[in-house]
């Protein structure tokens, strides 16, 4: 009896022993995920998986189906620099900080920890491909390599070269009959595919990004993509108007496009040119397509992507003759949504969500999937809850550019031209459910003053403690 059951203590000592041995090593062996960024310069959520059915984008479409898709993600402030600079380092623009597309995140907040310098300090490699930064050199202690392209407005034609020498801008369209790899984005594909080859072999995880400058002006792109489109069914949007409720600080004169040689520099663009711009437009999206396409492959095809997130997100949205604006710096819908998508190994699969999610929260939520603790400087909210499948306790955001700031809560699109004081001078409000396209302006309208009130208290309550003080920190 004694030698049984001494027997049975030593093989549950055993058993324990084995557990602990497979515990510690599945820890000691279990790689930390990878993350491979994807930022896309001025891309609109007008794609398929948006609803629309008129953009090529078959990559896209296919990381969509593995992914999950947020069909309400907002940036925080509608022009690249300042808007990248936010979401790096979690933190929320204000009136003196993150202003426009020459944003310093080393000159406008020094002492945040940025999401790549978090990541490297936590072991990490960290590589910035193409336009990440607005600036190349911006936050350069974060990166083990930063790498850029020739020249960032390239053209393949020499006529086309010459007039950009001579000229602020250059033609604002190009299509050659030249390889994709002509073109910078071409470029770019070939590095971070080059990069995966190299990182496969290591042990250290890897922060990969890929700072994709079209569909950015000028619309250049081999001309196969602009074959895949007729012109002759482009349509000018159905909001193309500007409504004389709407405050006319809600418009602009896009001086960005009219840099560019034959825009008129004042006025309504002709019909056949606003086309063409939608076609140039078109074509680019499906040109970056392509290249993202070759890297998402790749990583397939390393076997690299069973261990690594992929998010996708566009900077701004853009405006493509909607409310007959072209480019961004307003606060309506079409400059404030953005295409965003993140893959999850085993997690995602195509859903998509309704929550409505800010770029502030794109930082926590790779801190959190990673395993890492989120830095008290992050002013957003991770999103993993969404992933897991549960609801967001979070339906709102808030957007500024100038002195415009909007709140965005459920349907409500709210939006006050403030004063340093914090002091509103002009309102905008749009109630989404009725009027989509934005062409009521509410603001004025004697019913909803009660409800303007709401929005007016709610704004300043969540547009940040900071957002009226002059210090940048």
């Amino acid at each position: 009896m004694m030698q049984r059951i001494f027997i049975l203590l030593v093989l549950l000592v055993l058993t324990s022993s084995k557990e602990k041995s497979e515990e510690t090593y599945v820890k000691k062996t279990s790689k930390p995920l990878n993350v491979l960024m994807i930022t896309v310069d001025d891309l609109r959520p007008e794609l398929n998986f948006y609803g629309a059915n008129h953009i090529k984008s078959p990559n896209l479409d296919k990381l969509a189906q593995q992914s999950l898709v947020f069909n309400r993600a907002y940036c925080n402030i509608p022009v690249c620099g300042a808007s990248r600079a936010s979401l790096l380092t979690g933190t929320r623009p204000t009136r003196y900080r993150f202003i426009n597309a020459f944003t310093k995140k080393d000159e406008d907040h020094p002492t945040a920890i940025s999401l790549p310098m978090l990541l490297k300090q936590n072991g990490y490699r960290t590589i910035s491909n193409g336009k990440i930064y607005h600036h190349k050199t911006d936050d350069a202690e974060a990166w083990d390599e930063i790498w850029q392209a020739d020249k960032l407005w390239n053209y393949a034609l020499l006529k086309s070269q010459e007039i950009r020498r001579n000229t602020q801008r250059g033609l604002p369209i190009e299509a050659a009959e030249v390889h994709d790899s002509i073109y910078r984005d071409g470029k770019l594909a070939l590095k971070v595919v080059n990069d995966l080859q190299k990182l496969k072999s290591s042990s250290q995880p890897f922060f990969l990004t890929m700072g994709v400058t079209k569909p950015h002006l000028p619309f250049c792109a081999p001309k196969k993509y602009w074959d895949l489109y007729d012109r002759s069914k482009i349509e000018l949007p159905e909001s193309y108007q500007q409504p004389k409720t709407t405050p006319k600080k809600a418009f602009h004169n896009y001086g960005e496009l009219r840099k560019y040689e034959g825009i008129p520099k004042k006025g309504d663009l002709p019909e056949d040119l606003a086309k063409e711009l939608i076609h140039g437009y078109y074509a680019s999206v499906s040109y970056v397509d392509a290249q993202i396409g070759l890297v998402l492959d790749e990583l397939k095809r390393l076997k690299l992507e069973e261990n690594t997130i992929v998010i996708l997100w566009g900077d701004h949205g853009w405006n493509l003759g909607d409310h007959k604006l072209w480019c961004k710096h307003v606060t309506f819908e079409t400059a404030l949504r953005t295409p965003l998508m993140i893959k999850v190994p085993g997690r995602t699969k195509g859903q998509t969500t309704d929550a409505i999610t800010e770029y502030i929260d794109v930082y926590p939520t790779l801190s959190e999937l990673t395993g890492i603790e989120i830095p008290k400087t992050v002013e957003g909210k991770s999103f993993v809850p969404v992933i897991n499948g549960n609801e967001s306790k979070k339906d709102w955001a808030v957007s500024k550019f100038k002195d415009a700031v909007t709140l965005i809560t459920g349907d409500l699109f709210y939006t006050e031209w403030t004063d340093n004081e914090g002091v509103a001078y002009e309102r905008m409000l749009f109630d989404h459910a009725k009027d989509p396209l934005e062409l009521d302006n509410l603001a004025e309208k004697e019913e909803y003053q009660q409800t303007i009130a709401m929005l007016a208290k709610e704004l300043r309550e969540k547009w940040g403690k900071n957002f009226l003080k002059e210090n940048k920190n």
